[in-house]
């Protein structure tokens, strides 16, 4: 495998590296599991074993106003991990 040289941006310097890793892993039989149809069809359905955390959050309905739900989901991707942080905080702040 020759060895390039190093590109003046680190992050493309890093992924021709890491290509270049592949490659010769690939060359050597190193190669990721190709899953068959049959693998596909065999698993089965939900969260694989082990990822599921020890606490998981337990779904619920929630009533907001609209104009409050209209802004929460304004605030964009994570509107309802902020919501549950501010519940959270509102929690130990108010314990009685």
């Amino acid at each position: 495998m020759s060895e390039l040289l190093p590109h003046p941006d680190p992050e493309v310097d890093a992924f021709e590296q890491a290509l270049l890793r592949s490659l010769g892993q690939a060359k050597r039989g190193e190669h990721g599991r190709v899953s068959t149809p049959a693998d596909i069809a065999a698993r089965k359905r939900g969260r694989p074993v082990g990822s599921v955390k020890d606490s998981p959050k337990v779904q619920t309905a929630i009533r907001f106003d609209a104009d409050v739900l209209a802004a929460l989901k304004a605030t964009g991707r994570g509107w309802q991990t902020r919501v549950n942080d501010a519940m959270r905080e509102w929690v130990e702040t108010h314990a009685a």
